[in-house]
């Protein structure tokens, strides 16, 4: 009987034994199983911390910026008062400078308009002249414009002979075919310019460089009239000496290029005027075409 009581005893203790190891292998189990949850929470925590720092910092970026436009629009706000305080004569002031403006830009209008004109007419004469002077290679004429004024560049060498102011017969031959010209232009005036080169001249009467370039130029100008029948009234003889040289005068062959004489073709300066005056008249620009 004590057999198996003893036998007894020890299945239950063994059976009791049993059940502990398994409850705790559970246990065990369960709180591994927390113990991941909590790690995980513990991650998301974090993320969501960070998350949270980094929302604040753009919060604090979206306040500083909504207090710079809040600033910024209140100043806007002040400038459009501030313009909403225009007097009544600061705007008629105002006015009146956009009509003296219009008027100003009306004129320039008008006052190129009659420029291009003269270029037209600037551009005729020159084929004119290039017509009757015929073979322009010659070096020893010359025609160009400048600033819209037409010149008639003619060499010391076909002009004159060395030291005089005598006009060649070759010369007044060019003077002719030149003088043709200009008589069918009547609404032009000229003026006959002598140059020489820098070496200095005496003779006779005669002082100096001014004194024959301007006894060259009053030469031609007799020609133009006497021969030809230019209206001495619509020329001028002057002299310039060697103060405008086109050239340094070095060499010989360079004081060849400065001895000239210049034929300046200008329009006269009311009928400049009535060409401003006939562009005003203009509709395209606001004229009354009368």
């Amino acid at each position: 009987m004590k057999k198996v009581f003893l036998g007894t005893l020890a299945m239950t203790i063994l059976l009791s034994s049993c059940v502990s190891q398994k409850k705790y292998a559970e246990l065990e189990a369960k709180q591994k199983e927390t113990q991941d949850l909590l790690n995980s929470a513990t991650v998301k925590l974090n993320d969501c911390l960070e998350e949270k720092a980094t929302a604040d910092t753009k919060l604090k970026a979206l306040e500083d910026q909504n207090a710079f436009l809040k600033a910024n629009n209140q100043e806007l706000i002040n400038n459009m008062g501030n313009l909403t305080t225009l007097t009544t004569k600061g705007a008629e002031n105002l006015e009146k400078s956009l009509e003296s403006l219009q008027e100003k830009d009306l004129t320039i209008r008008k006052l190129q308009n009659a420029v291009t004109r003269r270029d037209s007419v600037n551009l005729a004469l020159v084929q004119s002249l290039k017509g009757v002077l015929g073979n322009l290679d010659d070096e020893d004429i010359e025609i160009s414009v400048e600033k819209g004024v037409v010149f008639v560049s003619i060499s010391d060498k076909l002009l004159f002979r060395s030291g005089s102011y005598n006009v060649t017969n070759a010369a007044k031959e060019v003077l002719g075919k030149v003088a043709k010209v200009v008589n069918n232009k009547p609404d032009f005036e000229f003026m006959v310019e002598g140059h020489t080169d820098n070496v200095p001249y005496r003779s006779g009467v005669l002082l100096d460089n001014w004194d024959l370039s301007v006894k060259r130029a009053t030469s031609v100008v007799r020609i133009l009239q006497n021969d030809f029948g230019v209206d001495p009234a619509r020329m001028t003889a002057a002299g310039r000496s060697y103060y405008i040289p086109l050239v340094d005068n070095t060499t010989s062959a360079n004081r060849a290029k400065n001895r000239r004489t210049r034929i300046v073709v200008l329009p006269k300066i009311d009928q400049f005027y009535n060409m401003i005056e006939e562009g005003m008249k203009d509709p395209a620009i606001g004229g009354t075409g009368k």
